[in-house]
Order: C-alpha cells, then structure tokens, then sequence
C-alpha cells in the first residue's frame, strides 16, 4: 500500500545528468592528464630524431639549452656511426664549447671525443680542462684520452672522488635531502634561507648524498661545507676505463677503493676496477 507524502517521508533521489558542456570538460580534462605527461617526454626525450633542418635550427635555440643538448645528442650518435654529412656541425660543436649553461658544455665535451680524427675537436677541449664544472672538466678529459692526449688525467681521477658542496651565502639550513639519496647534476641538496629569501643549494655532480654536514634549522657560514656528494656509477666507471688507458700508480689507490664487494660498489664498476689496477701495474713493470 502506498503512504501519502508527508513532512517526515523522504522524496525520491533527483538524478542530475551532466550537459554537454560539462561532459566535454571532464573528456578534455582527463585527456589533457594523459597528454601532458607524454608531451614533456617527448619534448626532453634526446633519443627523438631530429632532421637536419631542425638540427641546425636547436643548435642555435639560445632560448631553450635542452634543445641544444638534444642536437648535440643526435649528432653524436651519428658521429658513432661514421656519417660524413655531420661534419657540417663541427663548426658548432667548437662554438658551443664556451656556452654559458654547463649542461651544453658538459654534452659537447663528450661528442668532441667522438671523433679523433678532427684536430680542431682536440684544441677546443684543451681549454675545457679548467672549465668551472668539474663534470665538464672530466668529460673534456675522458674526450682528450681519444685523442692520446693524457693531459687530463688529475681531472679524471677527481671523476673518484666526492665532491663538497659549498654554501653560496650564509644563511638557515632548510629542506635538506636526507643521506643516501640519489642526486642528479643540479639537483637541490638543500635550502638556505636569509631573512625573506630562499637560495637553492645544488649538486654539482649526478651521486648520492653521502654526508650531511649540517641540519634543518641551522645556521651556516657562506663557503661553509653544506655536504657531501659521491660520483655516481657512470661517472666512476667512464673514469675507470680511461684510466685503464693512462692510469698512473698514483691513482692505486683511488682505483682500489671500487674494488671492494660493498653495495655501494655494482659489480661492473668493480670489475673495471680490478681491470684498471691490473693495467697500471702492467705499464708499471714489474718493479711495482
């Protein structure tokens, strides 16, 4: 039997139906989720093939350094497959080696080393050698033993080393990343904070945090220690082989210390190790 309506009987639920509009909106919004993540990949992937045309063009994006990396990145993979037509960049290859961003520097030292037979590629790097990055200074020495020139070898054997990280102005330590955490090149390791402003203290190398000289809410000098930066395992192991090359028993011992069966250590990079100390000796003699 039916009730009659009264103060205390609920109503019927009212089922609204979304307009046209409204459903257009929420269609856009969820493609545009799936869209922006895939447009920043496909902006920043280097592996991305680029025509001359647009080779050319990134080369000279003043505004934009990845696209310059990017370039650099494509005509370095065809320098590795021998291409003839991509001497046409070596000209820019040598201008780029006083770019302003060190990232643009860093990639163009590694492409220079990729074709020894250019000399004008080995007078350009020279230079690079005191470059203020030292990760440009490490791979415009690893580019160098390419060319039979161990000019660099005191800036690959700093590739072993940690590396300090300075403050820039004095300041209240803030947002410090913990100890073990992976860090890339220009990465914050933490933040400084001096009255209403805030600087970001960056990595300078691609490593992990190894050690934190100082905690949130403290206050340090300017050019006070801040941390400390182990390389990571591609840079230790580019600077392991060309060390195998032109290794000095100087080095032993910085060679030895990624000897060791520590998780900190992966195997290859242990292996190569092993491999380089046997190489230095071998140059050596036996009187070593």
């Amino acid at each position: 039997m039916l009730l009659p309506m009264t103060a205390t009987t609920p109503s019927p639920a009212i089922r609204h139906r979304m307009s046209t509009r409204q459903r257009l909106l929420f269609f856009l919004t969820a493609w545009l989720i799936v869209l922006m993540p895939f447009l920043f990949w496909w902006n920043t992937w280097f592996g991305r093939a680029l025509s001359d045309k647009k080779i050319a063009e990134y080369l000279r994006d003043e505004q934009h350094p990845r696209h310059i990396q990017h370039a650099l990145v494509q005509i370095g993979e065809r320098m590795q497959k021998h291409d003839p037509a991509v001497a046409l960049y070596y000209p820019e290859l040598i201008r780029l080696s006083t770019h302003h961003v060190d990232e643009v520097r860093n990639t163009d030292a590694w492409v220079m080393g990729q074709d020894a037979s250019y000399p004008d590629f080995h007078s350009a790097l020279l230079p690079m050698l005191n470059d203020p990055s030292p990760l440009v200074r490490g791979n415009a020495a690893l580019s160098l033993v390419r060319f039979g020139d161990a000019t660099g070898r005191p800036q690959i054997v700093a590739l072993l080393m940690p590396v300090t990280v300075i403050a820039p102005q004095a300041g209240k330590l803030v947002d410090s990343a913990a100890s073990g955490t992976s860090i890339r090149q220009g990465g914050a390791v933490a933040k400084l904070q001096a009255g209403s402003e805030t600087v970001e203290v960056r990595s300078p190398i691609t490593g992990r945090l190894a050690v934190l000289n100082a905690q949130d809410g403290q206050s340090v000098a300017a050019g006070a220690a801040i941390a400390t930066i182990s390389p990571g395992e591609e840079q230790v192991w580019e600077a392991l082989r060309a060390l195998y090359l032109v290794g000095q028993p100087a080095d032993l011992p910085l060679v030895a210390a990624y000897e060791r069966e520590v998780p900190d250590v992966p195997d290859r990079v242990r292996q190569q190790a092993i491999e380089t100390e046997k190489a230095i000796r071998a140059r050596a003699g036996p009187g070593l």
